[in-house]
């Protein structure tokens, strides 16, 4: 019974962290493009095609997952050309300002990212 309950207590921790960390969770393209609207003052056209221009991006994307077969190297370099080729499309509907931020966001992410996929930003190296 002790074991059963200990089982249960490690699943229900597993589970909250991986949820608090994004867990495996994709966002709609609809989600990442309110998102944008909140964090770029985006007007409802801009968040309309840019959602247009996600949506086909997320389709191409689960045809490269599936494509890959789980092999991470194919399905990271296809990613990476589709998401190469999303980011024109969406400077283009942006003002000059809106396209600024969205650069730094892009780089601030890629920090994220290469930091470990960690919340913080790297540390100052010195």
């Amino acid at each position: 019974m002790k074991r059963l309950l200990l089982m249960l207590c490690l699943v229900a921790g597993i589970t909250t962290l991986s949820k608090a960390q994004g867990g495996g969770q994709r966002r709609s393209p609809e989600e990442q493009a309110k998102q944008l609207q909140t964090q770029l003052k985006l007007t409802d056209d801009q968040t309309t095609k840019i959602t247009s221009i996600m949506q086909m991006q997320s389709t191409k994307m689960d045809s490269i997952r599936t494509a890959a077969n789980g092999d991470r190297d194919a399905m990271r370099s296809g990613m990476m050309t589709v998401m190469q080729a999303m980011t024109p499309k969406i400077k283009a509907v942006l003002t000059p300002e809106q396209a600024t931020a969205y650069d730094k966001m892009q780089a601030e992410r890629r920090a994220r990212m290469q930091n470990g996929g960690g919340g913080a930003p790297p540390s100052p190296q010195k």
